[in-house]
């Protein structure tokens, strides 16, 4: 039985099924290794994030790749530039491309606080092609790779890369709120071992007045143990409400050591952090919105650690098993230097 074509369902384009750049943010991959030596870190950044726990401004993006992927951004805002929106969370429903149902997360103000605006989002990779392609661009990768062997038992200098997940940031003029104080790995205990790394890149310079990313110095080594296992800080508010609330869980030697400093990222640069650094950012009281990107992966052979599924809407990955299929590409291999 044939369908007559008015009939037909045009099923949203999920641009997973791409595991390689498609051309529209950078071009393709490097076929000459020496393109990806170019993107190393010298030997002074590697042992500063070894130290703190994160490595500030790091050049990724031209200005050029930044105000093409601010123009794309818009398509996920529910607020322009002079006006904010008083929604709040799970609201991907208000967006206006088909394509939105593939969004693993979607909250146009997680706060829920009309003064106090944070749009938060995951799977845009899934949507758009500029962001698709951003989390293969070797300025990242690369860098990635190394920081990551740099913390890594086996003491390699490079390691082979996969993506977790992607996440947009924005912050709206005089209304941005503030995102507490946390370690990312809180939030990813479903996967293990514990082989991490987040990238936060700067679409728009970042000020003190703005609601600059800062960080806590030396905190990646905080954590707990519970049944002989090391664990993350409690997460101690998921929307981001209490900037504060950390503290609430901290020895009192923690405390004494939190002292956070403002990256100060300048547009299309980036800062690199270890998954328990404490890390946040405060509100948005400057005239202009602040926009990031933020992109999260791990050393290729990450398992899962629970059999419901990692993120809203793909198949399950049962516990034990590694994180290889379409929606955690490889985006670096050591071979291909």
């Amino acid at each position: 039985m044939t369908t007559n074509s008015s009939e037909q369902v045009h099923e949203p384009a999920d641009l997973s099924f791409n595991s390689k750049p498609i051309g529209d943010l950078f071009g393709q991959l490097p076929v000459n290794p020496d393109n990806f030596a170019r993107c190393l870190l010298s030997e002074d950044q590697v042992a500063f994030y070894r130290a703190n726990g994160y490595l500030n401004q790091v050049r990724v993006l031209t200005d050029e790749q930044c105000n093409r992927l601010i123009d794309e951004y818009k398509r996920f805002l529910l607020w322009s530039d002079h006006h904010h929106s008083t929604h709040g969370k799970d609201d991907a429903h208000r967006l206006d491309f088909p394509e939105k149902d593939l969004l693993y997360e979607y909250h146009s103000n997680q706060s829920a606080d009309p003064n106090q605006v944070v749009t938060h989002m995951l799977g845009h990779w899934r949507v758009s092609p500029l962001f698709h392609d951003l989390l293969f661009l070797p300025a990242i990768t690369v860098a990635t790779s190394q920081l990551l062997a740099a913390v890594h038992p086996s003491q390699q200098t490079l390691l082979p890369v996969r993506f977790w997940h992607d996440q947009l940031f924005a912050k709206p003029p005089q209304h941005g709120g503030e995102v507490a104080w946390h370690q990312d790995y809180s939030y990813w205990t479903r996967t293990e071992p514990m082989q991490h790394i987040t990238v936060h890149i700067a679409l728009d310079d970042q000020t003190e007045e703005n609601g600059a990313i800062h960080y806590v110095p030396g905190s990646h080594h905080w954590h707990r143990i519970e049944d002989g296992r090391e664990v993350p800080l409690p997460i101690t508010d998921i929307d981001f409400k209490d900037m504060e609330s950390i503290k609430k869980v901290l020895t009192s030697e923690e405390l004494a050591q939190f002292q956070p400093l403002p990256a100060l990222l300048k547009k299309g640069h980036a800062s690199f952090h270890h998954p328990l650094t404490v890390h946040g950012s405060y509100a948005n009281r400057s005239s202009q919105p602040r926009r990031a990107a933020v992109l999260n992966y791990f050393v290729e052979g990450t398992r899962s650690d629970t059999d419901e599924p990692l993120l809203k809407g793909i198949p399950a990955v049962l516990r034990g098993e590694p994180l290889n299929n379409r929606f955690f590409p490889l985006v670096f291999d050591p071979k291909w230097m």
